[in-house]
């Protein structure tokens, strides 16, 4: 997790150093238990819905309103967050998000589940786009990129290790008269909860403020901000969403969404067909693969475009359309080559996403940035919710006419993600330079 020195100025270099130290391993840290907090409910589907006689339906609702919540309450989450500073409103609502995803292991109905599923979509709506803004907050724009990578590595790690932890959690079935999922819950839950408590002391609100800078070190880091927030267009709210800029960013991120959580998933049982199989031990291990490989992209190809920033625009069109080819690719090739192709998009769909995160900073600041995060992650949220459906409605009225249809329908949603892309045209590489 070390960074290399980016500006002529060692005073700027050593506080982007110690603030890279500072903040790296607690944001990745958080993030990794964050998800695997949203996404546990997939591993104890079975048990949790026998036990607490929950229908398919109902389990599908609760899965979906997690984002319905998230997109409910992304913008004033973040100008929450702008309002009171990191420490507070981070430490706070992370201690929320982890109490919520332990209460789910006493859930005892279909009501009770939903109504939780609903209020941790709320509490997680207040941490990813406010971790965004953190990263903005605190670090220039040629170290962004590399920054926001190390955060979103807490995915693929969190999705290839998720596995085997939830599934040794599940194997505590009736240790004190519990089922395995009640022990799944509590203790996935329980990390979030700590870190939170360790926001309110570990934290600054901003690099003026950072306790572990110099004076002289402070003073450079705000300088290097403030030069690039002159850039900007705007810093209010309601010209940020007003602007068409910020909703052509929130396309992008939307379509973008579409294909990371068509994959997601459905990952498992798409390994398994593909391995002629049922979902069990090995095909998680397999499904795990894509996600492992996809954490080297996500480490190295951000830190190229910061040291090449006027390749930025150019790198996520082709991180896109490799992400696209993978995806059909994936429906028609044999065993080994399916599975290298979604190592392809993997790679793909979570290597663009920190790049994609240093185009918000270029274009605004201060409420105007929180406000452009928070509605981006908005309709990020809204189009997580309409994956899974767009892909299975595709395989339902396409299959017959085109195999593997959803995939094919997924691909070229990329594709115009792709496309959406290339129209940001040179605006964003000229001011990244």
């Amino acid at each position: 997790m070390s960074v290399k020195d980016c500006f002529a100025d060692p005073v700027l270099n050593s506080a982007i150093k110690k603030t890279w130290r500072r903040l790296m391993p607690f944001m990745f840290i958080m993030y990794f238990v964050a998800f695997i907090d949203r996404v546990n409910i997939g591993f104890a589907k079975q048990a949790f819905a026998a036990d607490i006689n929950l229908s398919d339906s109902a389990y599908a609702l609760g899965a979906g309103i997690f984002f319905a919540s998230y997109a409910i309450c992304g913008v004033p989450a973040n100008l929450m967050m702008n309002k009171l500073g990191a420490k507070r409103w981070l430490g706070a609502t992370t201690i929320v998000w982890g109490a919520l995803s332990a209460l789910t292991g006493f859930v005892s109905n279909e009501i009770e589940f939903i109504i939780l599923r609903f209020l941790l979509g709320m509490a997680e709506a207040c941490f990813y786009p406010g971790i965004l803004l953190l990263a903005a907050i605190f670090f220039p724009n040629k170290i962004r990129g590399a920054a926001i990578g190390i955060f979103v590595l807490g995915v693929p790690l969190a999705l290839t290790l998720g596995s085997p932890l939830s599934g040794a959690l599940l194997e505590l079935h009736g240790l004190f008269g519990k089922p395995g999922w009640f022990w799944m819950f509590v203790i996935e839950g329980i990390p979030a909860v700590i870190l939170g408590l360790i926001c309110f002391f570990y934290l600054d609100d901003t690099p003026a403020q950072a306790r572990f800078l110099t004076q002289q070190e402070r003073a450079a880091l705000v300088n290097q901000l403030v030069s690039e927030q002159k850039k900007v267009e705007t810093s209010s709210v309601s010209s940020a969403l007003k602007n068409l800029k910020v909703w052509h960013l929130a396309l992008i991120y939307g379509t973008i969404q579409i294909g990371v959580y068509g994959l997601i998933f459905f990952l498992p049982s798409q390994v398994a067909g593909i391995m002629g199989t049922t979902v069990g031990f090995k095909a998680s291990l397999v499904s795990a693969i894509p996600w492992a490989i996809s954490a080297l992209g996500v480490y190295f190809i951000p830190r190229y475009t910061d040291k090449h920033t006027n390749k930025r625009v150019s790198i996520s069109i082709l991180c896109m359309v490799a992400a696209a080819f993978g995806l059909a690719l994936s429906a028609y090739a044999s065993p080994v080559i399916a599975i290298i192709a979604l190592c392809l998009c993997a790679t793909g769909f979570l290597a663009v996403q920190p790049i994609f995160w240093t185009f918000p900073p270029q274009l605004l600041s201060g409420c105007g940035l929180a406000a452009g995060i928070g509605f981006i992650t908005t309709i990020g949220a809204v189009c997580s919710f309409l994956a899974p459906n767009i892909r299975v409605y595709a395989d339902q009225y396409l299959g017959q006419a085109i195999d593997g249809a959803g995939l094919v329908v997924l691909s070229l949603f990329t594709i115009i993600c792709a496309l959406l892309i290339a129209m940001l045209g040179k605006t964003y590489n000229r001011l990244s330079e």
